[in-house]
Parts: C-alpha cells; sequence; structure tokens
C-alpha cells in the first residue's frame, strides 16, 4: 500500500521518515518532490570494469545549468537527504523530467528500509537537455511492508552505500564477490 500526504506527514512527525530539508509544498498527494543536487559526477573510464573500483570526477552545475548530452552517463544526486525507518522508498522520475528525455535511474528506483542517505541518480538523456541545480528531478514514494523486518539496510554488513555523502557515489560492484 502507498502511503498517502496525511500518512508521509504523520510518519515525519513520528520520525520514521525523515526528509531534510522538508518542504511542506514539495509534499504529492502519494509522493515527496526531490530535486537535483549541485554536482554529477562523470566516469574517468571509457570502459567500465565491474570488477574494478571505477573512479568518477566530480563538476559542479554552474547556475546557467550544464547540458547533458546522449550516450552519456552522469551520476547525479539528490538535493534531500532521507531517512526511511518503516516503509520501502521509491524513487521516480517526475513526468515532466520524462517528457524533456531525462531518464534519472537506470535500475534503482527502490531503497531498502533502513536507507539513511542522499540518493544518487543514474541520469540519461535522449536527447541535448540543459539541467539547474535544484530543479524537480523525481518523486519518492513510500510502501508499507508487511511482516517484521530482521535488519534494515543501515545495519546490513555488505551494504555498500552507507556512508552519508551529498556527491554522487560510483558503483561498487567491485565489492562483491563472483
Amino acid at each position: 500500500m502507498i502511503l498517502t500526504d496525511a500518512e508521509i506527514l504523520k510518519h515525519i512527525e513520528e520520525g520514521a521518515i525523515k526528509v531534510e530539508p522538508f518542504r511542506r509544498q514539495c509534499l504529492g498527494t502519494n509522493s515527496y518532490d526531490v530535486h537535483l543536487g549541485p554536482v554529477l559526477g562523470l566516469y574517468k573510464d571509457d570502459v567500465l570494469d565491474s570488477k574494478k573500483h571505477n573512479q568518477i570526477e566530480f563538476k559542479q552545475i554552474p547556475e546557467e545549468g550544464i547540458v547533458l548530452q546522449p550516450n552519456e552517463f552522469y551520476l547525479g544526486v539528490t538535493e534531500e537527504y532521507t531517512e526511511t525507518h518503516r516503509h520501502v522508498p521509491f524513487l521516480e522520475g517526475k513526468s515532466s523530467v520524462g517528457r524533456l528525455g531525462i531518464d534519472i535511474h537506470a535500475t534503482a528506483g527502490k531503497g531498502d528500509v533502513g536507507f539513511c542517505n542522499y540518493w544518487t541518480l543514474e541520469i540519461s538523456v535522449k536527447k541535448p537537455v540543459r539541467v539547474y541545480a535544484g530543479m524537480p528531478i523525481g518523486q519518492i514514494i513510500y510502501f508499507e511492508v508487511k511482516g517484521d523486518i530482521q535488519t534494515t539496510y543501515a545495519k546490513k554488513q555488505s551494504a555498500k552505500y552507507n556512508g552519508r555523502t551529498n556527491h554522487p557515489v560510483e558503483s561498487m560492484m567491485w565489492k562483491n564477490q563472483f
């Protein structure tokens, strides 16, 4: 079941959901709007290796925006820090963003109960498009879970994205054993 605006507010007041900064006008009927943070990450290597720690370089988004190009892959970050202690958060792109040809995630739209961090965005575009820091980029939808939770994401030993950072985080696939 998806939480409504009233339920999201109730869980924020109880501390089960946290959004920093919280802006009431960003609360939708059944979601919370998030915004593009001021930094993009770009991989340094032309060929990425899933067994290697692929390094990224950071680029500040200037006040006049930055034009994203097709056939490039960008890591973005939300302006908002979030915590979700009893619900499953799903990050989806806003329809206005999608209608500009911007995809904000390739596969990682679902968070885990206990995820406490900024969201790294996996951005690709269909056509050249100018984006700006602070623009609405997505929305978080909160789902109720059924049953007891044995281990939240923040307490999982295998969790690779626990370190709080307001910069995009590159793939940590190389930490897996395969």
